[in-house]
């Protein structure tokens, strides 16, 4: 079943505090790993899931993205692959951030907004901007490891 969200619905998720759910240790995904971590509002009410993944042979490559309702996503940022076209034609360079859109969902790519990633080519640092951007405010626990 497809879940349709209003765009203010979709902003007032994204903007909506998110913390863990429990004090888990959640291994930074290797090469070709993908992690789906829940989260959920600080009155528990919405469930929410932050979802790491890394590409199999480029480790530069890579998607963080923040979802709602199980399946829809509502930020998720790009990074290492190729270039994305938007519905209207226009092509955006990698990496770009999606962002929910009443009636296309995360078909909208955007410029990363330079105010908000202060290093988009450290994966590490990304994380910590990308979860300060959803509105993360207790991340979950994740080990750093090496390949970070």
């Amino acid at each position: 079943m497809e879940i349709l969200l209003s765009q203010s619905e979709a902003d007032a998720f994204i903007a909506m505090p998110k913390v863990r759910t429990d004090e888990t240790e959640w291994d930074y995904p290797i090469s070709g790993v993908a992690l789906a971590i829940p989260l959920t509002s600080e009155d528990r009410r919405t469930n929410f899931f932050l979802d790491l993944s890394r590409g199999r042979i480029s480790l530069a490559k890579g998607k963080y993205q923040n979802r709602v309702h199980q399946s829809v996503i509502l930020v998720r940022l790009d990074f290492g692959g190729a270039p994305h076209r938007n519905p209207d034609g226009v092509e955006m360079a990698c990496p770009h951030l999606h962002i929910y859109r009443e009636g296309y969902d995360d078909k909208w790519a955007f410029a990363v907004p330079v105010d908000k990633f202060s290093n988009i080519s450290d994966a590490w640092t990304t994380l910590q901007d990308f979860m300060r951007y959803c509105t993360i405010t207790q991340p979950p626990n994740i080990l750093r490891g090496l390949f970070v």
